[in-house]
């Protein structure tokens, strides 16, 4: 049996951003910058933009972490995200979600730049994912992606179900997971709350992403 190591993928990764993150420092380029915005004290939500900004710093990357009160309105945080549109020093960035009741999360997402939308739950970055095109992949489905691919999982013809049709998780591994990539061209079934029989749906399948 075969362990897709998550951690350790993750390490070799980060070492061959930062072997190219050498390289454009050698060419005297610009070195990528990304930024992260949090509204409020959720822990679980510092504990993942902190992970990202210390992921950051191994691989070389400039970072930006602005945190906010949980009391920011929502036309607060629009202005912070039209800020960051519009800095050139900033390539990328995330609002960390969930985000406090006042703010509408829909609208805050729209706003944010695609071509910044790290994240890539805007509209344009979905649309490029579905027509597989180049963009940002949501981070989730690009792991499992990785992993697949690095541990040359086959997963041509394979009946693939995904628990789950979140638009984080679920609906984008189910798109991705079905397009012609190395890590694709499998029959993919989506199962969900109103699913029956789960327990049968599962021992079919040669693949589950739950």
């Amino acid at each position: 049996m075969t362990i897709l190591d998550g951690r350790k993928t993750s390490n070799d990764i980060k070492d061959e951003i930062a072997e190219a993150v050498k390289e454009i420092e050698a060419k005297g380029d610009k070195v990528p910058h990304l930024a992260a915005v949090i509204v409020g004290t959720d822990g679980a939500s510092l504990t993942y933009v902190g992970s990202k900004v210390k992921a950051c710093e191994r691989v070389g990357f400039e970072s930006t972490l602005i945190k906010l009160e949980e009391s920011t309105s929502e036309d607060e945080l629009l202005k912070v995200i039209y800020d960051l549109n519009t800095n050139d020093d900033i390539d990328g960035f995330i609002v960390q979600l969930p985000l406090p009741k006042q703010i509408d999360e829909q609208k805050v997402l729209m706003a944010i730049d695609p071509k910044k939308d790290v994240d890539g739950f805007h509209p344009v970055n979905v649309g490029k994912m579905t027509l597989d095109l180049p963009g940002f992949l949501p981070a989730t489905p690009f792991g499992i992606l990785e992993l697949l691919e690095r541990y040359n999982v086959e997963t041509s013809g394979k009946n693939v179900v995904v628990i789950g049709r979140s638009h984080i998780v679920g609906r984008p591994m189910s798109i991705l997971m079905s397009q012609k990539r190395k890590a694709g061209n499998a029959t993919v079934t989506v199962a969900h709350s109103r699913t029956k029989d789960l327990k049968e749906l599962t021992l079919q399948a040669d693949i589950i992403v739950a």
